[in-house]
């Protein structure tokens, strides 16, 4: 019984030995005797103890290595670009990816270091930050035809960064600043011109209407003083009279309009009670004299036309 008790602790024991689970997203490398012999997928599997080993387990889940980068521009500026590779141990292809390739890490990078310092020499500076696809996609060409070979599937290269010199960079943000100064100050001047523009059309406007009202006012005064001398002609006053006398009487309102302004500084010469008298007769005298000479010279034209 002892016996009998003692094998099938023992066969409890290798049983227990050979029994393995391989996660979800994974696969197992079996090897016998130190020779490959299957690969596990995923779920409960048997081996055979102390005969079959697992030699490692594989990762089927897609990984990520970020690689920084310190390579040289064309105009000879120093940046630091980080590159994200996404790769994937390709399913059909385990044997490779665990047998033929000891660090993959280590192979990526170096790829990945020799595509940059091979593409990046070529731009400048500002390029380099508008054709970061381009180096981008350079890159997992490069990787895919190299890592492809060893099992392993680039899904996508990444430039996630790009970090010129700190002198660098402060003088690209002086520059920006420069730049956007000089459009701030090119919009004020804009503004600037335009309101000058505005104010003077709307002072011509000014002036325009201005104009139009002194000439309508000076029309309607014309056409008041027409009508006054035609009423004083109905009553016997000639028309050098009646212009002279409603000169006297305009005279007269300017006094009284000047009398009710108590602030006004303004002073009118001649002023005296006799002023508007002698101002009638001078007007009277000069309107008789401009008319004869008028005559005389209607006169003179018709003898020289005959």
């Amino acid at each position: 019984m002892l016996l009998y008790y003692i094998l099938l602790v023992l066969l409890l024991i290798v049983v227990f030995l050979g029994i393995f689970i391989v996660r979800q997203q994974q696969v197992a490398v079996i090897q016998r005797f130190g020779k490959f012999h299957s690969i596990r997928k995923p779920g409960f599997h048997l081996r055979i103890p102390f005969i079959d080993q697992i030699a490692g387990r594989v990762n089927l889940r897609i990984q990520q290595l970020d690689v920084l980068v310190e390579t040289k521009t064309k105009d000879d500026v120093f940046v630091k670009i980080k590159v994200s590779v996404q790769y994937v141990v390709l399913q059909e292809a385990v044997y490779d990816a665990f047998y033929k390739l000891e660090s993959p890490h280590a192979q990526i990078t170096s790829y990945v270091f020799d595509t940059v310092r091979a593409e990046v020499p070529k731009l400048k500076l500002d390029d380099v930050f508008e054709k970061k696809d381009d180096i981008a996609i350079a890159i997992k060409r490069e990787l895919e035809e190299a890592m492809n070979t060893y099992g392993y599937g680039i899904i996508k290269a990444l430039v996630t960064d790009i970090d010129p010199d700190e002198q660098v960079k402060e003088a690209m943000n002086r520059i920006n600043a420069a730049e956007r100064q000089k459009i701030a100050a090119e919009y004020e001047g804009e503004a600037e011109r335009i309101r000058i523009v505005a104010k003077a059309t709307a002072e011509a406007e000014s002036k325009r209407l201005q104009g139009q009202g002194i000439a309508d006012q000076r029309r309607e005064i014309a056409r008041g003083l027409e009508d006054s001398v035609e009423v004083l002609n109905k009553v016997g006053i000639n028309s050098q009279e009646a212009s002279a006398l409603i000169v006297i009487t305009q005279h007269y309102d300017t006094l009284q309009g000047i009398s009710e302004n108590t602030k006004s500084n303004l002073i009118l010469l001649p002023n005296s009670p006799n002023a508007a008298s002698d101002m009638l007769n001078q007007m009277v005298s000069s309107f008789a004299v401009s008319s004869k000479i008028g005559e005389m010279e209607r006169q003179a034209e018709e003898e020289d036309d005959d």
